[in-house]
């Protein structure tokens, strides 16, 4: 079993940056690929970037590639999303999620086991 907790969301202006973070509960953090995903207002769910299990491999949705970076300390059973260059369309509320197969590396949720709660992330014009 693990617990997902997010933090770090916030209001910020345009162009400006946030870090969230995740914090992993469950001694098997370290084998599970991580994941954020982001949910704005009437649409749905959508993958934001993914990291595995040994932090070597990461991808991103297009629209945040070169803006958004994913990293993840295993000794602090913790992973991070570094945004910058933030835009209005940004604005979302950002889920941390956990893969338990150690091979995978997905965008697709329904292959996500564990969620968190959700940060709101809101970055005015």
């Amino acid at each position: 079993q693990v617990q997902l907790v997010e933090s770090g969301g916030g209001l910020v202006q345009a162009g400006g940056s946030l870090r969230l973070s995740c914090v992993a509960s469950g001694r098997t953090f370290s084998s599970c690929a991580m994941a954020w995903f982001r949910q704005a207002p009437g649409k749905e769910r959508e993958f934001v970037a993914v990291i595995n299990w040994r932090g070597l491999i990461t991808y991103y949705k297009d629209s945040v590639k070169g803006r958004f970076t994913i990293s993840r300390d295993n000794a602090k059973n913790t992973v991070y999303l570094q945004m910058s260059e933030l835009k209005p369309e940004d604005t979302a509320v950002y889920y941390c999620a956990a893969d338990r197969n150690i091979a995978d590396v997905t965008p697709l949720a329904r292959e996500y086991e564990y969620w968190g709660q959700g940060t709101q992330v809101t970055v005015s014009s």
